[in-house]
């Protein structure tokens, strides 16, 4: 920041917004600066795996200050790779609304980073809210979506929005805008979550939906989606698992074949990821409805009805390899107003 008399404060938000798990995927990019997809994707946003972020508005410009909250509430400075993409959204979003002024931003996870569980998408879902809040601005929710979007996360355009979430294939900056297809409290669905490796994946997902054209698979996938895609809306619409279940791991291992057969190739997956899925299949074999999907990382998404959840968490924990379970669920969306981190 500048030096001299301090800047005067326009406003302070904190807000939490959560990761969002997709059921078909966002993979391959039309325009990767603008983050406007190949295919729609739908996701359910979750409620337990969230990012807090606290912006305060300065009038003076300056330099941003971008912080992490660990767990004691002690702020340090962020990390690198998240700092260049904070500071270059706060561009964006400084262009989107006129702001001339500077900010300082405070960011603290409830769940592991950068391990394939969309701490991209909750993380600028939650800073973009957080900005305009601060700003005492009022947007709506289509333009919510596409200022989150800005920051180079389409899944970012999803976390904006509860329950189930479809971002349409946008040729333009408005097409490309998230649209709820349920709220939260139409089916509720829980998603275990098993960690076998909590730490940065090897290579990031932007890289991924760089490489992702290169794979020989990706045109026969893109065929085959309009169907996925009707067919994962009437299972959402009807509350169906049994439908939803095959197509979502349809769709999971389509996304990690066109990541392994891409050029160079990317390895996501830990031999820890096939125990999981592999006790998944014999829990099926048990009777129970449990059904697992992967966005781009080694950690598996059990889905499953919220009663089972704890039974099918005991039995997931126990598989070879596996390092913690989160319980999560669907849930309403981002939450304004929370106590700040500074």
């Amino acid at each position: 920041m500048n030096s001299g008399a301090s800047p005067r404060s326009l406003g302070k938000a904190s807000v939490k917004a959560p990761a969002n798990i997709a059921f078909i995927k966002y993979w391959g990019a039309r325009d990767l600066e603008r983050a406007l997809p190949v295919n729609a994707s739908i996701s359910m946003t979750l409620s337990v795996c969230q990012s807090h972020s606290t912006v305060e508005a300065l009038e003076e410009p300056g330099n941003d200050a971008i912080w992490w909250a660990d767990e004691s509430g002690r702020l340090v400075p962020a990390g690198a790779a998240f700092t260049g993409r904070a500071l270059a959204h706060l561009d964006r979003l400084r262009r989107a609304t006129g702001f001339a002024g500077s900010f300082r931003v405070a960011t603290r996870n409830s769940f592991p980073a950068s391990a394939g569980i969309a701490s991209s998408a909750s993380g600028f879902a939650a800073l973009t809210l957080a900005v305009v809040e601060s700003l005492g601005l009022e947007p709506s929710p289509a333009e919510l979506s596409r200022l989150a979007r800005a920051s180079g996360s389409a899944s970012a355009a999803r976390s904006v929005l509860g329950g189930y979430v479809e971002l349409p294939a946008g040729l333009s900056e408005e097409a490309a805008t998230a649209r709820c297809l349920a709220p939260a409290q139409h089916w509720p669905l829980a998603d275990v979550i098993v960690l076998v490796d909590d730490g940065p994946k090897d290579v990031s997902s932007l890289e991924g939906h760089r490489r992702a054209l290169t794979s020989p698979y990706f045109e026969a996938r893109c065929r085959e989606l309009p169907d996925r895609l009707a067919a994962v809306r009437e299972a959402i619409a009807d509350r169906d698992l049994e439908s939803l279940g095959p197509l979502v791991e349809e769709e999971a291992i389509d996304l990690h074949l066109i990541a392994m057969s891409s050029k160079p190739p990317i390895f996501y997956w830990r031999p820890a990821t096939l125990e999981v899925l592999a006790e998944i299949r014999r829990l099926r074999n048990e009777g129970i409805s449990v059904w697992a999907t992967m966005d781009a990382g080694p950690n598996v998404h059990a889905l499953c009805k919220p009663e089972q959840s704890q039974l099918i968490g005991s039995r997931l924990r126990h598989a070879q390899g596996v390092s913690g379970i989160i319980y999560d669920q669907v849930g309403p969306g981002p939450e304004s107003s929370v106590p700040p981190l500074f």
